[in-house]
């Protein structure tokens, strides 16, 4: 197949305009043993007959391209379960590989989940448990599996468990599930805390997590044994936490420093320091990214990884969205860029400006708040072709505009040109002949129906 015609048909699967025949038709597609274009196969609110046609695809990749998409509902996905090729069923346990994090992508139903586990591939079972996509229902019922790689699953939810289950997983026949399941319960167990540090496999978790005996927190301190660990232990007794924050390891007091306890004043007098690009974990901050109370802490810290902790909440109210918008943090403002629904354009310009062609750039240049209104005349004939392709998102560009960017100097900059519906008609039917916008111009939802239908016919889909 000539290069432009399979570029323009894989614009057209992603064309919102595209008419449900055409679509059948394209789905239908084998493309030389490759099937149809994988933004076919993934776009959202396919109909009940365009899955069947996907789901019984003579295509391997055409289904597992199905089985990963973040757009069509768990219940479509889930008619891959008895699918017969195994690369198929770990594609659909696992989920989306790669998908915008502002799409939320709901689980599989917990029966089917259930069926997966009980694969007889064992990457299918892997792939299931490995999954970031499961319900916590499902998790926790894995408590009493008979899979030993199940049951570790459901201790890693430890705090969602039943008595029973937790009781039972303490005592489970498998080393690697007790120690998981000692983990989870000696946040309030000061004697089982003690045994785990005992175990080299599971003595730095314990450190971290577990209720302390003082005698094993001065030991510990004594012997320097995973330090700055120990800094983030909730338990640690206060006057060991001041001699930690004192001490010569800088990554020992930068995780004293972050300690929920501590008042702004005693944190920043800590000497501490953080990189412009350093993204530690705040444990207490992920964790409360929907508490009111958390945010307004992290968020009014002068503590920069604290505030680039709270950055990443969607549920910012709107005054600690604002403050956090003045901060100038390149992280702060990637993390609201990123997160926040309500990002002020100012934040997502600066994260445009600053990162170009990245991914972050990516997520605030399509964030529903970045600004159209004026870019064309401020941008159309700025020497940075990242910048006049934003000037075919003002709604106001005229049409002469966007087809002059259709032959911009920069690539970027005529792609976006040539999906505009703005563009006239004459320069969109070149377009598609053109190898680098051929994909742009097959997307364009303003491409009459008779043009779609010569690419189809172009790209050899049987009618």
């Amino acid at each position: 197949m000539v290069v432009f015609h399979a570029s323009a048909l894989d614009g057209l699967g992603r064309n919102p305009a595209l008419p449900d025949s055409m679509l059948a038709r394209l789905l239908a597609f084998d493309g030389g043993g490759d099937g149809p274009p994988r933004h076919a196969v993934q776009r959202a609110g396919l109909s009940d007959h365009a899955v069947a046609v996907i789901v019984d695809h003579p295509s391997l990749w055409a289904r597992i391209g199905f089985a990963m998409s973040a757009r069509t509902s768990p219940a479509q996905r889930a008619r891959l379960v008895d699918d017969p090729s195994p690369k198929v069923r770990a594609a659909l346990a696992y989920g989306p590989e790669y998908h915008d994090p502002r799409i939320e992508v709901p689980p599989l139903p917990d029966a089917v989940c259930a069926r997966l586990l009980d694969d007889p591939e064992p990457s299918v079972r892997a792939a299931l448990l490995d999954s970031p996509f499961l319900s916590s229902s499902f998790v926790v019922s894995l408590a009493t599996h008979r899979d030993p790689a199940a049951r570790l699953s459901a201790a890693g939810a430890w705090e969602e468990l039943a008595p029973g289950a937790r009781a039972a997983l303490l005592v489970d026949p498998d080393p690697g599930v007790r120690r998981a399941a000692a983990l989870g319960a000696c946040r309030r167990d000061a004697r089982l805390t003690s045994r785990l540090l005992r175990d080299p496999a599971s003595a730095a978790q314990a450190l971290r997590r577990g209720l302390l005996l003082r005698a094993d927190a001065e030991r510990c301190v004594a012997e320097r044994t995973h330090l700055a660990l120990l800094a983030e232990n909730p338990s640690l007794p206060a006057d060991l936490v001041e001699r930690l924050a004192v001490d010569p390891d800088e990554d020992v007091r930068l995780a004293v420093s972050l300690r929920p306890e501590l008042d702004e004043d005693r944190r920043m007098a800590i000497d501490f320091t953080v990189g412009d690009f350093d993204r530690t974990a705040v444990g207490w901050v992920r964790d409360g990214l929907a508490d009111p109370d958390v945010l307004r802490r992290a968020a009014t810290s002068a503590h920069p990884l604290l505030r680039r902790a709270a950055a990443l909440s969607p549920h910012l109210p709107p005054d600690l969205l604002r403050l956090l918008a003045r901060v100038e943090d390149p992280l702060v403002e990637d993390g609201l860029g990123r997160h926040h629904p309500d990002t002020p354009e100012a934040v997502l310009m600066r994260v445009f400006a600053r990162l170009g062609g990245t991914f972050s750039a990516w997520i605030a240049e399509t964030h529903p708040r970045f600004p159209r209104d004026g870019l064309a005349a401020r941008y159309a004939d700025h020497p940075d072709g990242d910048y006049r392709r934003l000037a075919v998102r003002d709604p106001a560009a005229p049409p002469a505009l966007i087809e002059r960017l259709s032959h911009d100097p920069a690539v970027w900059t005529r792609q976006a040109a040539a999906e505009d519906p703005r563009l006239p008609l004459p320069r969109l039917r070149e377009a598609l002949h053109v190898p680098e916008l051929a994909s742009n111009a097959g997307a364009n939802p303003a491409l009459p129906e008779a043009e779609m239908a010569a690419v189809l016919d172009r790209a050899g889909v049987p009618a």
